[in-house]
């Protein structure tokens, strides 16, 4: 089956900068297609250490530009999504020998007042003798420093961003690989293939953008990219590993350890009953779709950890580990070190004269993805002539229109109106989807009412909703990436919802 249409924007990416550019540019009423090859999020942006944080380490660079920006879109996310994003209390012990304590402190007042704090607290020394954040760390270290930033569920923030997108207009298509793209009539010519029935599609743009991550180089490679472009790309695969154990320590706050290496190492609460540690930074080659930890990186993570923690951890003890490749615009210039790299995005317009333009998105970091896409869209909007009207900062993503923007109270709101539920599944459930529990959840009046129960509180339901509105088609797109159940379920349980997904008609698919 071959079909043709046209849009303003064509986006090759589902990743959070292309969701997030294709969700500001449908919200404006431009006509918008994005194709993604794989699940949305399946590559760098469900890998990240799941942090909205302004970089504390990056003041080192001198990068304040990309911190002061950091630091006032987590407030400003932390508004649009209080379902998913949440403040979050780190503790960074002080080891003498490695940064010294006059240096810290200067880092964490420039912390608190370049990005315009409102809402999250400041930073102060405490004593770890005293506080609850001292008891699991190895005696003879006294003193430690607190300080906010926020957690983010990586994933869903991908699929929240298209959700929105999809629901001003856009088209999105997951397994759907942009195989060529070139100049026709001063219009993108894109041939799309579709993963199942290799059927061809052909679509016209007015403009074309690339953010495909860490493929976003190769696509664009003069001998064999699918896009024939101009620009070229310096761009460094970074790939960051992180692994999860059970839980270390009975509190909520989170660790920031620092290494001799000068790299730092996050520990953080995960899932209630495990902690997620990372991350690395090591150089990556080869295909970003088979990146995976390596022995060496396991044992770095782990040591660092016995560096400080009283209990010792080993490979032995890891539950799950996941690795990402972050694409990192090295500039004209080689860094020796890739953790010196700066995480900063670079947007490079293509806009030749008599030619159709195209903008390629390199490096960013989750945490700015929605700033990137504001100054995508200034660039955009001046190539097709509209006006710039920015408008996502004060817009809630979907399912984050909370009882004053607050988690609490819609536990409370929500476990009035829906008793029946588990307290346990009902959290799990508007933290994942926020007010969008009522859709979920349309229809039914007690447990009986959600259909087969999948194991630990996953039922038909909520399996229907995931196809229905948020593009699941594999069983890794609903355990790992719409959810972290994959955590819990059991081989056999993920094999029965494996064959119930297989089940779903294409038809049945959001979007598609």
């Amino acid at each position: 089956m071959h079909s043709q249409s046209e849009y303003d924007l064509i986006i090759v990416g589902g990743g959070i900068n292309g969701a997030g550019i294709a969700r500001d540019a449908a919200g404006r009423g431009l006509k918008v297609l994005l194709c993604e090859m794989n699940d949305l999020a399946s590559a760098t942006s469900s890998a990240s250490t799941k942090l909205i944080h302004g970089g504390l380490r990056y003041l080192e660079h001198y990068e304040f530009r990309l911190v002061r920006e950091a630091l006032t879109e987590r407030e400003v996310l932390l508004g649009n999504a209080p379902h998913i994003i949440w403040p979050l209390r780190f503790v960074l012990p002080h080891v003498p020998g490695l940064r010294p304590a006059w240096m810290i402190r200067l880092g964490l007042f420039l912390y608190d007042h370049l990005g315009g704090r409102k809402k999250l607290p400041g930073s102060k020394g405490i004593s770890l003798r005293k506080h609850v954040a001292g008891q699991p760390l190895k005696a003879g270290m006294d003193k430690a420093f607190v300080y906010s930033d926020c957690w983010v569920d990586d994933a869903r923030l991908v699929v929240l961003n298209a959700i929105d997108a999809r629901e001003c207009g856009a088209e999105i298509l997951t397994r759907t690989k942009c195989v060529a793209a070139s100049q026709q009539d001063g219009k993108w010519q894109v041939t799309l293939q579709g993963r199942d029935d290799d059927a061809e599609r052909v679509v016209t743009g007015k403009m074309l953008i690339n953010a495909a991550g860490p493929w976003c180089a190769s696509l664009i490679d003069p001998e064999n990219g699918a896009i024939k472009a101009d620009t070229k790309a310096n761009i460094r695969l970074v790939k960051g590993s992180h692994i999860v154990v059970p839980k270390l320590f009975d509190h909520d706050h989170c660790y920031i350890f620092q290494n001799p290496d000068g790299r730092i190492v996050f520990a953080i609460p995960y899932q209630d009953d495990f902690t997620l540690i990372g991350t690395t930074d090591v150089d990556f080659t080869g295909d970003p779709a088979k990146v995976e930890i390596s022995g060496d990186e396991v044992d770095y993570l782990c040591k660092l950890i016995g560096d400080y923690f009283a209990t010792p951890i080993s490979a032995m003890d890891v539950v799950w580990s996941y690795s990402g490749v972050r694409p990192l615009y090295a500039g004209e210039g080689e860094v020796a070190n890739a953790s010196k790299v700066s995480r900063d995005y670079t947007l490079k317009l293509e806009a030749n004269k008599g030619k159709a333009p195209a903008l390629h998105v390199f490096g960013g970091k989750i945490t700015t993805y929605r700033k990137l896409a504001e100054h995508a869209l200034q660039l955009i909007s001046k190539q097709l002539g509209v006006a710039d009207r920015p408008w996502t900062a004060t817009e809630t993503l979907p399912g984050g229109d909370l009882p004053n923007a607050s988690f609490d109270d819609a536990m409370m709101n929500y476990g009035t109106r829906y008793g029946w539920l588990p307290e346990a599944m009902l959290k799990r459930l508007v933290r994942a989807y926020g007010s969008r529990i009522e859709k979920l959840l349309d229809g039914c009046n007690g447990v009986h009412d959600l259909g087969i129960n999948y194991g630990h509180d996953l039922y038909e339901a909520e399996v229907r909703y995931l196809i229905d509105q948020e593009w699941v088609f594999e069983v890794e797109d609903l355990v790992w990436r719409r959810s972290k159940l994959g955590l819990r379920l059991s081989g056999d349980q993920i094999a029965v919802l494996r064959k119930r997904l297989a089940s779903a008609k294409p038809n049945q698919i959001a979007a598609q």
